[in-house]
């Protein structure tokens, strides 16, 4: 025991003083439990809505009051006509929209049965049938005390229009999803080992005294991923269209312009990761543990943004996933027009400035 304990010692030590070894042991657990136990889930809150009330009566309002009160909906609009409709779902104001026609009442009272309207967008069809059902299951509520003291049973039948993606399809939603976190993916970790592997070999002081400007070989180094990478966006785009049919609504210059920005993002993001890692290890462990989990459950692709606590919100909006992933379902799905894009477009621009700027501050072109 005497002569284990000293290697024992060694070993401990040796573990406590390598930091990356001590982050992935404690720190990553605690952050992969908070993510997965906040983020992963398959309720639905605080959806946006919005109403539309044409029948003005006791009745839609007691339902309309009912939707309030849950916990699953935020009533973010009161419209007046059908035509406000369209607009905020383009928008992305609301996810869904909840009509009461002029005769909701009288044909509730008098027939005994009524159709209540509910206008969901079904890019994602999953989120769709669970807000429906919400809605549905809301109204029943209120059928049943207004059946209590009614001798005849009145019925409510939901009338179910779903935009964009009427067969519900669930490639429509997850195609576009896919597109970013691949890029994402391969752009950042394979642009995170450029410049670290010249470290390790030793041959970054070839380039540190060169003649070279350091912007020139950031861009040296940036060029074959950005060709390759733009290859793979083509090859995706192709393969979603012909083979699995999702359809392409919006301009495609659009959505060309939008993604090779996105592609900016990624490769000026994996360059930031390459300037301050020492080796390529950590520089994997920068884009791959760090960045790509949360990436993947905070980017909107698998699970709703607005279901998750604020904390988890506020970290989500600074995934640059999150803005291409919601800018390709607008322009393929919806098919809008650039102006509902902009604001994904002027956050993935400034991202991508950003992170480019800060790599060449830290970029010295000295040893």
């Amino acid at each position: 025991m005497k002569k284990l304990f000293p290697f024992i010692k060694k070993e401990f030590l040796h573990v406590l003083r390598d930091t990356w070894t001590m982050m992935i042991i404690l720190v990553l657990p605690v952050v992969m439990m908070l993510l997965f136990g906040y983020a992963v889930t398959n309720e639905i809150r605080d959806t946006n809505i919005g109403v539309l009330d044409l029948s003005k009566d006791n009745i839609s309002a007691s339902i309309i009051e009912r939707v309030q009160q849950s916990e699953y909906f935020t009533l973010k609009h009161n419209y007046n006509s059908y035509h406000e409709i369209e607009p905020s779902f383009r928008k992305s104001e609301v996810g869904l929209v909840v009509v009461f026609d002029e005769d909701f009442s009288n044909n509730l009272l008098h027939k005994g049965k009524a159709e209540l309207q509910i206008v969901a967008d079904a890019t994602d069809p999953n989120t769709a049938k669970t807000l429906v059902n919400y809605i549905s299951s809301i109204a029943a509520q209120s059928l049943m005390e207004l059946n209590k003291n009614n001798p005849k049973p009145m019925q409510i039948t939901p009338e179910l229009k779903l935009l964009y993606n009427p067969l519900m399809k669930s490639s429509y939603n997850f195609v576009p999803a896919v597109m970013g976190f691949i890029v994402i993916l391969i752009c950042t970790m394979m642009t995170s080992i450029t410049i670290v592997r010249e470290k390790e070999r030793g041959t970054i002081e070839m380039l540190l005294v060169s003649p070279t400007k350091p912007i020139m070989i950031i861009i040296s180094k940036l060029s074959p991923f950005f060709v390759v990478s733009i290859i793979n966006i083509i090859t995706i785009f192709l393969v979603s269209y012909f083979i699995m049919n999702v359809p392409v609504l919006g301009n495609i210059f659009v959505i060309g312009g939008v993604s090779l920005i996105f592609l900016l993002v990624a490769l000026s993001l994996g360059l930031l990761f390459s300037t301050i890692a020492h080796s390529q290890l950590e520089a994997l462990l920068y884009s791959g543990m760090i960045f790509l989990m949360p990436t993947t459950l905070l980017s909107g692709m698998l699970f709703p943004i607005e279901s998750m606590p604020l904390f988890l919100q506020a970290i989500a909006q600074a995934m640059p996933a999150k803005w291409f992933i919601d800018a390709m379902r607008k322009l393929m799905i919806m098919g809008v027009d650039a102006k509902y894009v902009l604001k994904e477009v002027l956050v993935l621009t400034f991202m991508a400035i950003t992170f480019m700027t800060i790599s060449l501050k830290l970029f010295k072109k000295r040893l």
